[in-house]
């Protein structure tokens, strides 16, 4: 089995043992972040169940993925969202994309940090990787500039428009990852 990674839907059966220990502190915090509750039912389980609900839930968002509906159910219930993938891997040449590419331009700034500040304007948090120094520092000179609204409604236009890694909830992708786990 992949670490961290569950076999079931019934998420509750999995946490519901860790809920009182969570609850007078013997579980840290950090055991009720998750990764790709991409169904908010997951997230709602956890809730009625163990009346404990994820902090955190990380899933696939990038101007290509916005998943806009489940980022604002998750915040209205006061789960942060992280971005996986907030590049999109740099697939579907993200980094030449003409509307990124010309947001960017109007700033003076990266299609990099045009996509970072659009999460960081929706409160979505992002970890852009890297090993080098000046795109660390690239990444963090977001904070200078903010998109306007037609900005945004050019970024909106992008969503649905290319898959990045894949669809975690179809049946052939599921297929895919239990294959791939096996060695099958």
């Amino acid at each position: 089995m992949l670490k961290g990674h569950l076999k079931t839907d019934l998420v509750f059966q999995t946490t519901f043992p860790l809920s009182p220990r969570k609850k007078c502190g013997q579980v840290p915090k950090r055991f009720s972040n998750f990764k790709n509750f991409k169904i908010f039912a997951h997230a709602v389980d956890l809730g009625i169940f163990n009346k404990v609900m994820p902090q955190a839930n990380q899933i696939e968002i990038n101007p290509f993925q916005q998943k806009t509906e489940v980022v604002a159910a998750l915040q209205a219930e006061g789960i942060a969202v992280e971005a996986w993938a907030p590049f999109a891997e740099g697939k579907n040449d993200i980094f030449h994309n003409p509307v990124l590419s010309k947001i960017g331009a109007k700033y003076g700034k990266s299609v990099a940090q045009v996509i970072t500040r659009w999460l960081i304007e929706r409160d979505i948090i992002v970890l852009a990787k890297s090993t080098k120094p000046e795109r660390m520092a690239e990444n963090l000179n977001v904070f200078d500039f903010a998109l306007s609204d037609e900005d945004k409604a050019e970024i909106a236009k992008l969503d649905g428009t290319f898959v990045a890694i894949m669809h975690h909830d179809t049946v052939d992708n599921l297929k895919r990852i239990f294959a791939w786990k096996t060695g099958q």
